[in-house]
């Protein structure tokens, strides 16, 4: 079955740096666009990046554009969000989430910036 795993999230300084980590098993996983969302709490769900199959098309919210960095290892099913100058308005639970014949999400990982 498919199964999406986040991890690397934690509590960081305003200023500093994560590196989250979606593992992915159960499909073809090089075949499927990665989705990153978070959700802060009283807020929206909000969709922060994509990544195609391939890896050669990235997109970014405009919240994170320049700070986040996503990149995939095709061979290690896995997808990767660097980010880097974390404020405290990216404190929010991080998902996964891939479109398959319905839409499969990770468990989430907390990210809290704060002093």
């Amino acid at each position: 079955q498919v199964q999406l795993v986040e991890s690397g999230g934690g509590l960081v300084q305003p200023g500093g740096s994560l590196r989250l980590s979606c593992a992915a098993s159960g499909f073809t996983f090089s075949r499927y666009a990665v989705n990153w969302y978070r959700q802060a709490p009283g807020k929206e769900r909000e969709l922060v990046a994509t990544i195609t199959g391939a890896g050669s098309s990235i997109n970014y919210a405009n919240s994170v554009k320049g700070r986040f960095t996503l990149s995939r290892d095709n061979a290690k099913s896995t997808v990767y969000l660097q980010m880097n100058s974390l404020t405290p308005e990216d404190t929010a639970v991080y998902y996964c989430m891939v479109i398959g014949s319905r839409d499969y999400w990770g468990q989430g990982t907390q990210v809290t910036v704060s002093s």
